[in-house]
């Protein structure tokens, strides 16, 4: 499922939707930042290499789907934080963003997820 283009008059997912969509994506803890949520998660990997090789799964992932998340890389891990920038809150594509960023670090192998707090 790929992501539709977000204008600004797109809907933010309710509060509803969300209880609805959160237990999808167990691992992802929702934060706010500046009064905007998001949808964050961090996986732990062998060393800096490793790091950047899922940063870049990932990145090529948001490219693929022209929706573009924030990505901490450091060494033995990288965290991810999706939201939607044009609404300055969580869409449903969020959510399909976060399952498919599992999706790519299972596959890609290297990564184990920190359980979410």
């Amino acid at each position: 499922e790929f992501c539709e283009a977000c204008q600004p008059s797109s809907p933010k997912v309710t509060d509803t939707e969300i209880e609805e969509l959160k237990p999808e994506i167990p691992g992802w803890e929702l934060t706010e930042v500046n009064g905007i949520p998001r949808l964050k998660r961090t996986y732990k990997v062998e060393g800096w290499m490793p790091a950047v090789r899922l940063t870049n799964a990932i990145a090529a992932l948001a490219d693929e789907a022209d929706h573009h998340p924030q990505i901490r890389l450091e060494w033995g891990k990288v965290t991810v934080s999706w939201w939607t920038h044009a609404i300055k809150g969580l869409h449903r594509n969020d959510f399909i963003m976060a399952a498919r960023t599992d999706e790519a670090a299972q596959s890609h192998g290297e990564a184990e997820a920190e359980p979410a707090h």
